[in-house]
C-alpha cells in the first residue's frame, strides 16, 4: 500500500511530461503535402489615380481658321477633299468672280483712263495758264481717287476671270464647304483649315469626375487605332456644362507638338488624366484574388499561406498596387494562390 501511491505518481509525471513534449515541426507527410508556389516581395510604390477620358484630335480653335472671299462668285475647280494635308501654297479652289463685281472692276478701270486723261489735259493748260491751280488739284484728285477705286475692286475679285485659293501655310483641310459649280455669296465660308501640328484632343469625361480635375493635370494619350506609342499632354480647358449629346463633361488637352506630327484630325483617342497621387504596395496582377470578402492575397507566414485582406487601388499594369496591412518581410504568393485556403502549408520551388 505504501508503495503503491509512488508507483503511481511515478507513471503520471511520465504521462504529462510525454504530453508536454514538443513535436517535430512538419512530417513527412506534410512536408510532402506542402503546395508549390512561386513568390515576390511587396514593395511600396507612389500610384495614381485617374480619370478615363474619350474623345478625337482637333484643329486647336487658337489656330484654325476658315478661309472665305470678299466677294461672291462660282466654283469652277475643287482640288482638295476634306481631311486632306496640303503644303504651304498648294491650290485648293478655284474661283470664276461674280460677273457683277467683274464689271465694276471695268467701269472702274475706265473712269481710272479717263481720270488720267483729264489731269494731263489740265497740267497742259496749267502750263499756258489756261487752268487755275484750282482745278489742277481737283484733276489730280480725280486721278487718285479712280486709282482707289481701281484695287477697291480688284480686292472684291474683279479683277481676274479666274482667282485661285492656296492654302495659307502647312496643314490640313479639316472642311470643306461648297462644291463643284456651287455659287457662293460674298464672306461664305468655303472651307476650314488647321495649320500642321496645331491639334489638341477634345475629351469627354464623365460628369462626376469633373470636381477631381484642374487645369495643369498630367494627361497620358493613346490613338485607340493606331499602333503608336503613348504620348502625353496637359489638361487645359475643364467645360461646366454637360454636352447635350455625348452627355460628357468637355475637356480639351494640349497635345506637344511632336506627337500632333504623327496625328491627323478627328483621330480617336483614349486618355487616361492623372489626378492624384497615393502609396500602395506595388504586386503582381497574378496576386490579387477575390472572393465574396473582396480583394485579398496571401503572404507566407513560417511556412503557410496566410490571407491578407487588401484593397486594390490600381489594377492596370503587370504591377498593380494595393492597400492593406502586408508584412514588408514576407513574401506575396504569386502562382499557385489560387489553389491555396488560408493556413495551407506551401513551399518556393528549391533553388
Amino acid at each position: 500500500m505504501n508503495h503503491s501511491v509512488p508507483l503511481f505518481a511515478f507513471v503520471l509525471v511520465g504521462l504529462l511530461a510525454g504530453c508536454g513534449a514538443t513535436p517535430p515541426e512538419d512530417s513527412a507527410a506534410e512536408k510532402k503535402a506542402r503546395a508549390a508556389v512561386t513568390t515576390a516581395i511587396p514593395v511600396q510604390q507612389t500610384f495614381h489615380d485617374t480619370v478615363q477620358a474619350w474623345g478625337s484630335a482637333v484643329g486647336d480653335p487658337h489656330h484654325a481658321r476658315a478661309i472665305n472671299l470678299a466677294h461672291g462668285g462660282q466654283i469652277v475647280a475643287v482640288k482638295v477633299a476634306p481631311g486632306q494635308t496640303v503644303a504651304r501654297a498648294q491650290a485648293l479652289l478655284t474661283i470664276m468672280p461674280d460677273p457683277v463685281a467683274r464689271n465694276a472692276y471695268q467701269q472702274a478701270q475706265s473712269a481710272l483712263t479717263l481720270a488720267r486723261g483729264e489731269l494731263a489735259r489740265s497740267e497742259q493748260l496749267a502750263t499756258q495758264r489756261l487752268a487755275t491751280q484750282s482745278q489742277l488739284a481737283t484733276a489730280r484728285k480725280a486721278l487718285a481717287d479712280a486709282e482707289a477705286a481701281v484695287e477697291a475692286q480688284r480686292a472684291l475679285g474683279g479683277g481676274a476671270t479666274e482667282e485661285t485659293i492656296s492654302a495659307p501655310a502647312d496643314g490640313v483641310v479639316t472642311a470643306l464647304s461648297v462644291s463643284l459649280g456651287e455659287r457662293v455669296a460674298a464672306n461664305a465660308p468655303l472651307l476650314s483649315f488647321t495649320p500642321a501640328h496645331a491639334l489638341v484632343a477634345q475629351l469627354g469625361v464623365q460628369p462626376e469626375d469633373g470636381a477631381k480635375l484642374h487645369s495643369g493635370m498630367r494627361v497620358e494619350l493613346r490613338n485607340v487605332y493606331g499602333a503608336t506609342a503613348p504620348f502625353t499632354g496637359s489638361l487645359s480647358v475643364i467645360g461646366q456644362a454637360v454636352d447635350a449629346q455625348t452627355h460628357l463633361l468637355p475637356a480639351q488637352v494640349d497635345i506637344p507638338a511632336d506627337a500632333a506630327a504623327a496625328l491627323i484630325a478627328g483621330t480617336a483617342l483614349d486618355a487616361q488624366i492623372q489626378t492624384a497621387d497615393y502609396s500602395a504596395w506595388a504586386v503582381p496582377r497574378a496576386a490579387v484574388l477575390h472572393d465574396e470578402q473582396g480583394d485579398y492575397l496571401f503572404q507566407i507566414d513560417n511556412g503557410h499561406a496566410k490571407r491578407v485582406d487588401v484593397t486594390l487601388r490600381s489594377p492596370d499594369g503587370d504591377a498593380v498596387g494595393v492597400q492593406g496591412p502586408l508584412d514588408a518581410q514576407a513574401k506575396v504568393i504569386v502562382l499557385g494562390a489560387y489553389e491555396l485556403s488560408d493556413g495551407d502549408a506551401v513551399q518556393e520551388p528549391a533553388k
